[in-house]
This record gives structure tokens, sequence and C-alpha cells, in this order.
């Protein structure tokens, strides 16, 4: 649990060193503390007031010094939570954004979430509020177990046994709460995921589902959130009872000591330091089992911890794609694949099998095949979401494992199949390919990507909120912006995926035209179902179950019996699909 914690907290993790000694320090000196109570007590029953009056000045000076030094830890404590709540997500974040692209998938994503969220408080709030009771409640009977030594050697193997077995206890009944724990953290987790989509999907869920809004897989997730609650309380309440149970068994095994003890002394004639013995014994033991009642008190809280840094743990766990030590410089827009497989887990089937292919620089390659033959996985390789497990990607002649991440970067840019804007006005998220661009290179990506006739027609023009997500807008508007957005940034090398799906004709022919203007100027890699967008393409590579099953330009391909002649007598005969008395339109699917 601590090493996580150091791993989270990074260069601050001298304030958790410093804090943790305060703390062993201060658990010490309670201890100290308690057993001065020992010659007190006998100077009171030897009648020795002078002495009594000395040790009970010692208490009353270990008793302001544990008091004070309690506001120190606690404190210091504080310090360690805000370190976690600042440096601890940069930490994080700074880690996650090293992570390919790959990775972040809605599972991954929901987790990551949470843990940055909810989970971060929780663990913010361990040191001043659990750890320093529980580390208290551990040093301080050990401390105490050397002074029941002094008084009774039977009594003090007693409690020195109890602290390992009470420790297995307490691991015992974290790991069979353990489950319960992961069950509700990831039903929470789908349950935000499932909030957040149900209030961004209102006007699907409304047209469909009618005036309720389409909630039934939200109740479905809250259901199952108070299901998995429910099992938690009940799991939780039991381990709480249980640890409290095997702390009152030693308390019980210890007084047994303690009556066989005094009993042994009633054979004979009872000396009156055996009897003060006894009392002190009995008194040290009260002492003994309050604070690892305390700690059992706060063993849920603990596991609960646990399992926050148990994905904290993981997340650090995942590996950055690694980075050359001697970065290679491309040298132009030239792409080429050189026997590339790739499979997601060792387990798994390839998802692309020796897929080789030269794309030369200022081409426009698109790709074409069936729903999951590899397109977009094919794409995401070249931009490095994550490596091949065989063979190589090189772009401007270098394979893409011995370039940065910001120069492959600064060679790429991409047009994705779902348009996202973040919130703030069109000129802000056009400005996110290039953050230091001009009003007028802003106009001319938009005119380039047919957006200004979108924002002719608003009030504002390019200083028109979009919304979170774009919501103000269209699905045509937010794709023309995005892809604004791709071409302000000037990179030589631009990945389309799918960007004129689910479009209207209107929409699909400015981004055609879009992408026409950019030919010769780019190398263009377009994943397209669209004949004119196809068509337009100085070669083809048509996917198959992961492997190139086709490679050439649109006239070749058209000629010979393939996948690409039955792709394009399908679109054709489509084109032919019209409402009685309306024309076709040229070019539509």
């Amino acid at each position: 649990m601590l090493k996580t914690f150091i791993q989270l907290l990074g260069d601050d993790a001298p304030v958790l060193h410093r804090y943790l000694i305060m703390t062993l320090v201060y658990g010490v000196l309670c201890g100290l503390t308690i057993i001065t109570l020992m010659p007190v007590f006998n100077s009171l029953l030897a009648e020795d007031l002078r002495t009594a009056w000395q040790w009970l000045a010692v208490l009353l000076v270990g008793v302001l010094l544990c008091w004070a030094l309690r506001r120190t830890v606690e404190k210091a404590g504080i310090r360690v939570g805000i370190a976690v709540l600042q440096r601890g997500r940069h930490r994080l974040g700074d880690h996650v954004a090293q992570l390919p692209m790959g990775w972040f998938n809605a599972h991954n994503t929901a987790r990551l979430s949470h843990v940055t969220s909810q989970g971060m408080m929780a663990l913010a709030q361990l040191p001043a509020h659990v750890f320093t009771p529980v580390i208290t409640g551990v040093v301080t009977p050990v401390v105490v177990v050397a002074a029941l030594f002094t008084l009774n050697i039977h009594m003090g193997l007693i409690a020195l046994l109890t602290l390992p077995v009470l420790f297995a206890v307490f691991v015992l009944t974290a790991r069979l709460g353990q489950h319960a724990d992961e069950r509700f953290n990831s039903d929470t987790a789908h349950t935000s995921r499932r909030m957040v989509e149900f209030a961004q999907a209102q006007s699907v869920l409304r047209a469909f589902n009618g005036e309720d809004g389409g909630t039934r897989f939200l109740e479905q997730a809250i259901t199952r959130q108070q299901q998995s609650a429910r099992h938690l309380i009940h799991v939780s309440a039991m381990s709480v009872v249980f640890n409290t149970w095997a702390v009152q068994a030693a308390f019980a095994a210890l007084l047994i000591a303690a009556a066989l003890w005094l009993g042994d002394l009633t054979g004979s004639q009872l000396p009156a330091g055996s009897v003060v013995a006894v009392m002190l014994a009995l008194l040290l033991v009260s002492r003994f089992v309050d604070p690892l009642l305390e700690v059992a008190s706060y063993s849920e809280v603990l596991r609960n911890a646990r399992s926050q840094l148990a994905v904290v743990r993981e997340l650090f766990a995942v590996q950055p794609l690694p980075q050359p030590r001697n970065p290679q410089a491309p040298s132009d827009g030239a792409v080429e694949l050189r026997d590339v497989s790739l499979r997601y887990e060792t387990d798994q089937p390839d998802v692309l099998h020796k897929v080789s292919l030269q794309i030369a620089p200022g081409s426009m390659t698109a790709l074409v095949g069936a729903s999951g033959s590899g397109k977009t996985t094919l794409v995401r390789l070249i931009a490095r979401f994550f490596d091949a497990s065989q063979g190589s990607v090189l772009v401007g002649g270098v394979d893409v494992r011995q370039m940065s991440s910001g120069q492959l970067a600064a060679q790429i840019s991409q047009i994705f199949q779902d348009a996202y804007l973040f919130q703030g006005s069109i000129a802000d998220n056009i400005r996110i390919g290039k953050a230091d661009a001009t009003d007028a290179e802003v106009m001319e990506a938009a005119r380039q990507a047919g957006v200004v006739e979108i924002i002719e027609r608003l009030p504002q023009g390019l200083d028109t909120p979009v919304g979170e997500g774009g919501t103000r807008l269209s699905g045509g508007e937010r794709q023309r912006i995005s892809i604004a957005r791709a071409l302000i940034k000037d990179a030589p090398i631009l990945l389309v995926d799918e960007a004129t799906a689910a479009l209207d004709a209107e929409n699909q022919a400015a981004i055609a035209e879009a992408l026409a203007r950019l030919r010769g100027k780019r190398t263009l890699i377009v994943i397209a179902h669209q004949l004119s967008t196809v068509a337009m393409a100085d070669q083809i590579v048509v996917l198959d179950n992961g492997q190139v099953s086709e490679h050439g330009s649109p006239a070749q391909l058209s000629e010979q019996p393939g996948l690409y002649a039955h792709f394009l007598a399908q679109r054709r005969a489509a084109k032919g699909w019209r409402i009685a008395g309306e024309p076709a339109s040229e070019g539509s699917v």
C-alpha cells in the first residue's frame, strides 16, 4: 500500500516519509505514556507520595507531548493528502498521457475516471484520518507488550502472539471483501458511464423511447449498483464484527491468563507486590486492547483504500510505448508497412496478418473492406496507437518506433469518424490543431474545410459557442470543423477514418471537395465507402480478414474480378434505388 502511495506522490514522497516517522514516534510516545501508569500506581500503593507526584508529572508531560504531537501529525497527514490531490493526479495524468491510444477503451476510461475523481479523494483522506489511528493502534500495543513482559512473561507471550494472529484475521477478512469491493467499484464506474451516456444521447433515446427518455439502461445500471452496494455492506459489516470478535477473544485470553496468575497467587500468602502486579497487568491489558479495537474498526476503510490503490498500481503498471534514445527525423510524407502483423493479446488471433504496403508522399490511398477487415486498425498503427506485433511501420523512411512521439505527431493529422468538439467557440476548436494560429490561418482552414458557409449564417461567426461535445451543431458541421482542425495543423500526412459516414449528401460533397483540394499536397490515407471519394484515390487497398486482398488503381481493380469489383457493383446498384418519381442523386449510396 505504502509503495503505491510513494509511486503516486513521486517527488513529493518525502512528505509521506516525514509523516510516517512522526506517526511512529507518536505511537511510541503514546505507549511510553501509558507505561508511566505503572510507577504511578506502585508509588501510590506503597504510599510514596513524593515519587507518585514525580511520575504523575512525567505522565502529564507525556500527555501534553502526545496532544501536541498528534496535532503536528494530523497537519502532516493533511499535507500528504493535499500532495495526493495536487501532485498525485498530475503524476497519474502524465503517465496516462504516455500510454498507447489503443489502451483507451470504454472499460479503462471508466476506471480512470473513477479513480481520478472518487478514488483520489478517498486516498487523500487516508493519512490524516485513517493512517494515524491505525499506525498508532499497531505501535502502541507493541510498547505495551514489552511492559507486560516485565510483569508476567506468560501474559506478555499471549499478548505478543495475538498480534500476528490478529493481523492474519484482518488480512483474511480484507480478502473476503475484496471481490465485493471490486464488483461495487466496477458497477459504480458502469453507472457513471451510463449517466453520462443518458445525458448526452437524449435526442436518440427520446426518439425511440418516448417521454421517459429511455431510462431502461440507466435503471438497470443503478439496480446493479444497488445490489452490489447491499452485498458490500453485508460483507463489510460481517468483517468488522469478525475483527472485533478476534480482538475481544485476545482480550479474553489475557483475562484468563490474569485469572490463572491470580489463582496461583491465592494458593499461598498474597504478597502486596504481586497483587499490584496483577492490577497493573489488567490495566495494561485494557490499554493493549483499546487501540486494536480501533484498528479493527478501520479495517473496511483500509480495504477500500487498498482497492483504490490497486487500480492506481494497475494504471502505473501499464507500460507506455517505448521511446527511442536517439530519435530519427522522417524525410517526407511517405508511409510504408513491411510484413505487419498485430494481435491485441497473445492468446488472440491476428487482427492484421503480414500486411505490406507502400504509399508515396502526396498520394491518396483509399482503404476499402468489410467491417472488421482491419481498416481502422491499420490507420491506428500508422499513428502508433499501438505497436505492431511483427513487422515495422515506416513514416518518411523511419520506423515509427525510432521517432519520438512529438516527431510522429508533427507528421500526422487525423480526422475521426466521430468528430468531438470541445466546449468553446468554433475558432477555439480549429485552433486545437495549431494553438498560435492567426485569425487569417483559421479562416483559411475554415475555407478549405467548407466551414465558411456555416459561420456566415451564424450571428457570432467564428466566435459561436459549439456547446459541450459540439451539441449545438449538426453532425456534418462538427465533421467539417474537425477537418479544419486537422488542416490547420499542416502535417504532411492526413489520416481520415470514414469522415463522411452517416452524413447527408451536402456534407458528403463538402468533405469530398476538401479532400480533393488536398490531393498532391498531403499524403492522404482515407477509409471510405463513398464512390466519389474512392474514385479520387491514386491507389486502392482492399482488406479482407486483416490481409491485403487487392491493391491497385481504381481503373485496374474495377476491370478484374474481386472484392473491389463486387463493392463497386453494390454501390452502383444502390445508386439506382430511389423513391418513385424521384431521380437518383449522382454519387449517392
